[in-house]
């Protein structure tokens, strides 16, 4: 298992993986002094770059998460919220067709260890509101506002 580490607007990306595929992609704070990409992790890197750039709305590098066979659905349904769009969790657990479990579809979201490849900041609450987020709300924020075709300007820092 190989690693890099990237300098993103919203802290240190770390990605994880081998030839066969990218199995974590998390992100710490900080400012990183250098950038360390393996060979085998250029072309992730390059698109989580071009994503943060506004040149890339989908990635398409080989991916390898570890989960469960329910979190694996969870996230094959999260890749399917187009860029630029939200869903509620009520309404991913429709999609996933039983509306009893709520909970676990938001446990295996929590659990997504491909950070913004797998669009996981894309769900909110049925109110609009912004729930909570393993990467911090502050992050949520600024990635829907990224990929917003109409960012908002905000009146807070």
């Amino acid at each position: 298992m190989e690693e890099a580490r990237i300098q993103t607007p919203l802290g240190i990306a770390v990605i994880r993986g081998n030839q066969d595929g990218v199995s974590a992609i998390s992100v710490e704070d900080g400012t990183l002094k250098q950038e360390r990409i393996p060979e085998t992790l250029q072309v992730p890197c390059a698109q989580l770059k071009a994503y943060f750039e506004g040149e890339l709305t989908q990635f398409d590098f080989p991916m390898q998460p570890e989960g469960t066979p329910f979190q694996k659905r969870v996230w094959q349904a999260l890749e399917a919220i187009p860029y630029g769009q939200t869903v509620s969790y009520q309404e991913l657990t429709l999609r996933l067709g039983d509306p009893k479990a709520i909970r676990a579809v938001a446990a295996a979201n929590g659990k997504n260890p491909l950070w913004i490849v797998v669009p996981c900041h894309r769900v909110i609450g049925s109110d609009g509101s912004m729930t909570g987020y393993a990467g911090g709300i502050h992050r949520k924020k600024w990635l829907l506002n990224h990929e917003s075709p109409t960012p908002q300007h905000s009146l807070f820092g």
